[in-house]
């Protein structure tokens, strides 16, 4: 029988920012909590927004990060199974997480069966009511015809155009923080129509598992890793959120 039991869901690493604690020490506590978990972890999810900003080139990506991607791969090569989300920061991740990496790709949210419990899981951007302005910008940023024309502007005035867009996005979130209750709305509204055990999203920042109306379903919102350092783990019978317990306080 194989020992890799639990599965893990985490995201808002906003790697390529520096904060309390800068973008790279906060890529060595992420690759010491993947570290910690490779030997029982059967599939990781990366819930959106693990870069700050992103932009893959046909042959340049972002400076940095080797660390994280290093681990990634081996991870990868070990057997985990490894799923990365597109969030608002790093929707522009193309083909080589996949090609170089061996990570399974996600553009949308995701309705998957995790032993016998459905999952419902998703980045958060642009779900439930509101926000049409990022909805309808959101919907440009996706398209090929914009992703194309980016491709043309040179690799270091791309990268320096895509920190600055990032920049301003996050800045917008933090002021939309108090907004908590959106995708918990959303959650709400989906378990009306559809059956599922679970709705995992990240994209607000607010660690919270909260059982909905419906006495069933579990809303599970994965904080992040700049000041939260948490994460999720099922392992096969609950879901519980937790804290990597060696991040700095």
């Amino acid at each position: 029988m194989s020992s890799r039991t639990s599965t893990y869901f985490a995201s808002d690493f906003h790697l390529g920012i520096d904060l309390r604690l800068s973008s790279k020490e906060r890529e060595k506590i992420i690759v010491s909590w993947l570290e910690s978990i490779k030997m029982d972890a059967k599939a990781i999810y990366l819930v959106g927004d693990i870069f700050d900003y992103w932009f893959e080139y046909k042959s340049v990506i972002p400076k940095g990060y080797v660390r994280l991607l290093g681990k990634i791969a081996e991870l990868a090569d070990l057997g985990v199974e490894i799923h990365f989300f597109k969030g608002n920061h790093d929707m522009w991740v193309f083909s080589y997480f996949q090609d170089e990496l061996g990570v399974i790709v996600h553009d949308h949210e995701l309705n998957v069966y995790i032993e016998d419990k459905q999952f419902f899981i998703a980045h958060g951007d642009g779900l439930g009511k509101g926000d049409s302005g990022y909805k309808f910008v959101k919907g440009i940023f996706r398209s090929t015809i914009a992703q194309k024309l980016f491709s043309l502007i040179p690799p270091r005035i791309g990268l320096y155009v895509m920190s600055s867009i990032s920049s301003l996005s996050r800045h917008k979130e933090v002021a939309q923080l108090s907004d908590i209750n959106r995708l918990v709305d959303y959650a709400e509204k989906l378990s009306k129509s559809q059956d599922f055990d679970y709705f995992i999203c990240g994209h607000q920042h607010n660690p919270d598992l909260t059982i909905l109306s419906n006495g069933v379903t579990q809303y599970c919102n994965l904080g992040d890793w700049m000041t939260h350092f948490t994460y999720a783990e099922w392992d096969g019978s609950a879901l519980r959120i937790k804290k990597y317990e060696t991040a700095v306080d």
